[in-house]
């Protein structure tokens, strides 16, 4: 099954978070950071699960850009330069239905690699 495209893309830049609305009402709100760890770039998620990279220190990523790419994604342009990796509406659907699950996983990993969300050392941003 195809998932629905968003009708609504809303990038709330003081919360740091993503909004998708669907004609049937539904909406979602992904955290940056969520965007970012889960990115679907080879360099995040490698070339399969065993090759997947553990994103660290994202808890203070934000969006500096988003654009469509043809009918189909989305490209996120983080503010700690990352941007590949393309966001294709059924892969944003997923993040959005899977969220809680996703998350619950990725702080398991963070903690089995005695790793953190904060950034290592002072967190800059662009003026």
């Amino acid at each position: 099954m195809t998932a629905p495209i968003p009708t609504r893309v809303h990038y709330h830049k003081q919360a740091r978070e993503l909004e998708l609305g669907y004609d049937e009402g539904e909406s979602y709100r992904l955290s940056a950071e969520y965007l970012r760890v889960f990115s679907p770039s080879a360099e995040v998620r490698g070339h399969g699960p065993e090759s997947a990279t553990l994103q660290t220190g994202m808890k203070y990523v934000g969006l500096k850009n988003i654009t469509q790419t043809g009918r189909y994604a989305l490209k996120l342009h983080f503010d700690d330069g990352h941007d590949t990796g393309l966001y294709s509406w059924d892969y944003l659907y997923e993040l959005a239905t899977n969220q809680d699950a996703n998350w619950a996983d990725y702080l398991r990993r963070l903690e089995e690699a005695n790793a953190s969300r904060e950034p290592l050392g002072i967190p800059l941003k662009q003026l």
